[in-house]
């Protein structure tokens, strides 16, 4: 039986908050891979950000270019239920601004 079509979603988050993120995401509907559930890849890396006057940043400060040790964070959704998961992710996420990718998946 075919997979109904899905999506990756990639976001990235201090080691601190993967946890929480990829419950929500996986509370979402994300995360399944036929019989298995939870599904996700991750890999160490450095995020680098410089907030405008106005932001108030989790980590480090406004008018200063930051580099921030984040993990990048992989797993598929249905289709249908992305704008569930990137709600919850950003509910979830302790940036202001989460910074998520979605891609498409085409060998369905």
């Amino acid at each position: 039986m075919p997979r109904p079509p899905s999506v990756k979603l990639v976001w990235f988050v201090p080691e601190d908050a993967l946890d929480l993120t990829r419950e929500a995401v996986f509370e979402a509907g994300g995360g399944r891979i036929g019989d298995y559930e939870r599904c996700s890849w991750y890999t160490a890396g450095t995020g680098t950000f410089l907030g405008g006057v106005s932001t108030d940043p989790a980590l480090g400060e406004s008018g200063r270019e930051e580099r921030v040790a984040e993990l990048r964070v992989e797993t598929v959704i249905p289709e249908g239920r992305i704008r569930d998961a990137v709600v919850a992710l950003q509910l979830a996420h302790p940036y202001e601004e989460p910074a998520y990718d979605v891609y498409p998946l085409l060998d369905q």
